[in-house]
């Protein structure tokens, strides 16, 4: 596993690493049944994989197992390429972001100091540390001359999780791992840090593990959603749209629970739909040259921006007229979306918006454009609600399968003992399910790049 940098990375690309779970077992004392059992799973490189499932299922003990929080008992865990198994483990905690409930900052430090811990504990030198706490608070919406000095304490709910995220992210890991990051904040602030930290990962591309009980928040959050059973069991291992639209068996079925067509709302993002064009002004402004553009452009309302571009007010024109000067302070009510936020999250926001309609910002909370309920109903309308036709990646709790890595490409191909692949993904009653496609094809094998961390 190569060592973290912070050099600038282009947006989009990715920065994160294959992890393969290979064979894993936890036991608590020898005649208990395992907390996880001969699991193997594939976690491609820059895909965010949810884990989800009933409490005490296991998936908690799987993730501490990758940052080795927990030991395995059995098995392997190879995070690009190497086998970190017997690595020193505070070392390798130390090259991996870690994000729990609440932030879990520690309240005798300022932002800064929580933020510059592992930086600091890697030697880094102060203004280098500097520049990444800043760089790092601007990511997460949060401006650094009013935050860098404040302890936790002074913050918001939302405010804490944010700085835990700006933290786990400090060394540039090339992997993070969240464990029910969003459960202790209120529905509105969950929606608003859901939406940045899919923008986020849009921009870093690391890959991700995130433990969730939230059926919702996996569809919104994940690139592949994990469904597991007691003892870390795979019911099924899919993309989003394929959980939704053909649930592997009646567990995961009934996990996912009614209303999947409303659930699909979560598979539609922002900036899947055409975002429209406003008027923007300035603080300095007045409020007669804003009532000029709106007019102009036939608009009624306007949007001022700061001088990061991001959104402080959204008056009419009617309020316009009745001001004697443009608003400096952030409202705090304003209907605001991210790129990333889904249909679902876009029309509850709008229906509460008092113009129908809400502001899309982008990475560092940057004004994109306005989306309205026509815009949305019309994307419903073109949605073609089916589950796509890609392969997802390799799972199975198989204790006879076993993994082929090909050296030159990095491809994963899982041998079950009766030569069928996983090809989708799914266990059932202990054997692996081929995909239609294998089954078509008589395939005994599937070759999954490792690269690839994209819905298909």
């Amino acid at each position: 596993m190569s060592e973290s940098t912070t050099a600038p990375t282009e947006p989009g690309r990715i920065t994160g690493v294959p992890i393969l779970l290979d064979g894993v077992t936890k036991r608590y004392g020898s005649k208990s049944a395992p907390a996880v059992d001969h699991l193997t799973l594939e976690i491609p490189a820059g895909s965010t994989v949810m884990f989800v499932g009933p409490s005490g299922c296991g998936k908690t003990t799987t993730m501490k197992m990758i940052n080795r929080l927990i030991e395995p008992t059995e098995g392997s865990i190879v995070i690009d390429g190497e086998d970190v198994t017997t690595m020193n483990g505070d070392d390798l905690r130390r090259r991996m972001g870690y994000v729990i409930q609440a932030g879990g900052l520690f309240p005798h430090m300022t932002v800064a100091a929580n933020i510059g811990l592992v930086p600091k504990m890697l030697g880094w030198d102060k203004q280098r540390i500097a520049e990444r706490v800043d760089e790092l608070l601007e990511l997460v919406s949060l401006d650094p001359d009013s935050y860098r000095d404040r302890y936790p304490k002074q913050l918001s709910g939302g405010q804490q999780q944010r700085v835990g995220v700006a933290r786990a992210l400090a060394a540039d890991p090339p992997v993070l791992l969240m464990d029910e990051p969003f459960g202790a904040v209120d529905p509105i602030t969950r929606q608003r840090l859901q939406d940045e930290m899919i923008s986020i990962q849009n921009e870093l591309r690391k890959t991700i593990v995130i433990v969730t009980h939230d059926i919702d928040e996996a569809v919104k959050l994940g690139d592949w959603v994990v469904v597991f059973d007691e003892g870390a069991r795979i019911q099924q291992y899919d993309s989003p749209e394929r959980i939704l639209a053909e649930p592997a068996n009646d567990f995961v079925s009934d996990f996912v629970g009614s209303g999947a067509g409303l659930k699909a709302l979560g598979l539609t993002r922002v900036n899947e739909m055409p975002i429209l064009d406003a008027v923007v002004v300035t603080p300095e402004d007045s409020p007669t040259t804003a009532v000029q553009k709106a007019e102009a452009a036939g608009h009624g309302h306007v949007v001022v921006l700061d001088r990061a571009r991001r959104p402080i007010a959204w008056p009419s024109v009617a309020q316009l007229r009745r001001a004697t000067a443009l608003p400096t302070r952030y409202e705090p009510d304003l209907p605001i979306v991210g790129m990333g936020a889904t249909l679902e999250d876009a029309l509850d926001t709008m229906l509460v918006s008092r113009a129908g309609a809400a502001l899309v910002v982008g990475p560092r909370g940057r004004f994109e454009g306005v989306v309205d309920i026509d815009t949305v109903m019309q994307s419903l309308r073109d949605n073609r609600g089916a589950a796509d036709t890609g392969r997802s990646p390799v799972g199975t709790n198989d204790a006879e399968a076993r993994i082929e890595v090909a050296p030159d490409t990095g491809e994963i191909t899982l041998i079950t003992p009766d030569q069928v692949g996983t090809g989708r993904g799914r266990y059932d009653d202990g054997a692996a399910e081929p995909s239609r496609s294998d089954a078509d094809e008589g395939s005994d094998s599937t070759a999954l790049p490792q690269t690839s961390g994209e819905r298909p």
